[in-house]
């Protein structure tokens, strides 16, 4: 059952990973920065965030892809999440509502607190630690 745990968080973990990532491109390469700066003071968020936000993305979604701090990396994106539940919350639950619901952003902040609880789960790569304990680089 132990091992099903950890397919389970592996799976969460790829597909968090994967949706950041391309959340975090598309502001970059999509929208461009500009853009995503113009966005973001239009729905009252200061514009200069933009530039945190799109990179944390992307970088923590490659971080989660790949299995490193996945915890912490999941803790830190929750206020990203929380960031899109507010630009949402005024369209309504339903994400097909005009301008978007808030239910896609809240699932999405759920789903990363539940891969902070659950950890790495398997294929995760592992840093070396301070303490000298030899652990395998994948798990």
């Amino acid at each position: 059952m132990k091992d099903q745990h950890e397919y389970a968080a592996l799976l969460l973990r790829l597909g968090l990973g994967i949706m950041f990532v391309a959340h975090g491109l598309l502001k970059i390469t999509v929208f461009t920065l500009p853009g995503t700066v113009a966005f973001f003071e239009q729905v009252g968020f200061p514009g200069w965030t933009a530039y945190p936000v799109a990179f944390a993305e992307t970088i923590g979604g490659i971080l989660l892809i790949a299995g490193v701090g996945v915890r912490w990396v999941s803790l830190a994106l929750l206020p990203v999440l929380l960031g899109a539940v507010a630009v949402h919350w005024s369209a309504g639950w339903v994400f097909s509502n005009a301008n978007g619901g808030w239910e896609s952003p809240a699932f999405l902040a759920l789903a990363a607190g539940v891969q902070a609880l659950l950890g790495p789960g398997k294929m995760a790569l592992r840093l070396p630690s301070r303490s000298g304990n030899s652990q395998p680089i994948l798990t």
